[in-house]
């Protein structure tokens, strides 16, 4: 089965964010806030953290230019919720910054190069938000890790 379907309908999905209400009063997780299930390997203090909440950590860099709006990327990837449950893995190519993922995950591929691994924490806010999609609760955090297979 080709992944990339599956995976551009589910992180592609618009999401509209914030301020819709609902019967859940927990609001989104905070990922300062969050205990991650152990088997994720999650150390907050090694990672980067952006001015949009996002969280990444380099595993290997890769070579050749870096990944830039624009760029048709393929990933291989795998996504995790913070319990450690694997909700999705494939691979696929998406247009870097066109819009077909969720914001995070835009942001987490960009300045990657080919061969690069990063693990990256998207915050609600830049993922599903209060919708949820699938297999991801509304105000989830999704935790990925990524490589890049090919930049164009």
């Amino acid at each position: 089965m080709n992944a990339r379907p599956r995976l551009v309908a589910f992180l592609g999905a618009t999401v509209i964010l914030g301020g819709c209400g609902g019967d859940d009063m927990t609001g989104p997780q905070v990922i300062e806030e969050v205990e991650f299930a152990p088997s994720l390997g999650i150390n907050l203090a090694s990672m980067t953290r952006t001015s949009s909440g996002l969280y990444y950590e380099d595993i290997a860099m890769g070579s050749g230019d870096p990944a830039a709006a624009g760029n048709e990327v393929e990933v291989a990837y795998t996504g995790w919720l913070t319990d450690g449950t694997t909700f999705d893995s494939g691979a696929f190519s998406f247009v870097l910054g066109a819009g077909q993922v969720v914001r995070g995950f835009d942001e987490g591929v960009t300045g990657m190069r080919v061969g690069g691994i990063r693990r990256i924490i998207i915050p609600p806010a830049l993922g599903y938000g209060s919708q949820g999609s699938g297999p991801v609760p509304p105000d989830a955090i999704m935790i990925f890790r990524i490589e890049v297979l090919s930049i164009g």
